[in-house]
């Protein structure tokens, strides 16, 4: 048997970097809830450079009856690699058997705020009567079909005492961003993932709901299960929560699961 010679082993290292540049590129499509939409969007461009993967991206409710929300892509069997949304709303998919077990990655955390259209007054909301008087003030309110809008629907309305008078003037906006209908005078006050409401122009965000009746909501992917390219879908996910991508994540409005480590 000849030794192995430097000249060998250099030979073998090209040989498996020759061998790494001619795999395949992988195609993922991936679904994602509002809420994550804008750290994926900021972050997909630099995953797709250093992976050479290409995202095919789409986006959908978390819940809800809408033909985009995931459960309903899911259960009429539209081929996904990667779906990103509520925590809450991924573990029952994941409990249906829909998605790869073990395969679900904690991204970031979401608080709930609220918003008027731009430049006009601001309630101060940093008290929970406050946040009681913005709501009762306002002539139209507006909150999402999602996991912040059922929470103010089934829980908030009723820990402000405000259920009964909101009757009437409080509606929930299906797949179309609460932000966008303040910013079209469609209501005068509104609330949802402060991540959501951020990128929408022509509102101003008023701040956070107050910590006694605050809801973070978990931000969470995971791979469909049948997935084409599950590897790569697993290193989509790893590169979406990795420490070195908390301050973009950060800068949407949402709390970084990785910078809490």
């Amino acid at each position: 048997m000849r030794p192995i010679t430097l000249r060998h082993k250099m030979l073998a290292a090209c040989a498996a970097l020759a061998f790494t540049a001619a795999a395949p590129a992988a195609d993922l499509r991936v679904v994602s809830s509002g809420g994550f939409a804008q750290a994926y969007k900021d972050l997909s461009g630099a995953y797709e450079r250093s992976s050479g993967n290409h995202l095919q991206s789409e986006w959908g409710p978390s819940m809800g009856n809408t033909r985009n929300a995931i459960p309903a892509r899911l259960a009429r069997g539209e081929r996904i690699d990667v779906v990103i949304m509520v925590g809450d709303a991924l573990d029952q998919l994941m409990a249906e058997g829909r998605l790869e077990p073990g395969s679900k990655v904690v991204l970031a955390n979401s608080p709930i705020a609220c918003a008027v259209r731009q430049g006009a007054d601001q309630p101060d909301i940093r008290t929970v009567d406050g946040l009681r008087q913005a709501f009762l003030q306002a002539r139209h309110v507006a909150y999402s079909d999602s996991a912040s809008g059922e929470y103010i629907k089934r829980e908030l309305l009723d820990k402000l005492g405000i259920k009964q008078q909101m009757e009437g003037k409080a509606a929930q906006i299906p797949a179309t961003p609460v932000g966008e209908i303040i910013a079209h005078g469609q209501a005068d006050f509104g609330c949802q993932q402060r991540s959501e409401l951020k990128p929408v122009a022509g509102i101003a965000i008023v701040g956070v709901l107050p910590a006694a009746v605050q809801l973070n909501t978990q931000f969470a992917g995971a791979v469909v299960r049948g997935a084409s390219q599950p590897q790569a879908a697993r290193e989509l996910l790893r590169f979406l929560g990795a420490p070195q991508n908390a301050g973009v994540i950060e800068a949407t409005g949402l709390e970084p699961v990785a910078s809490q480590h």
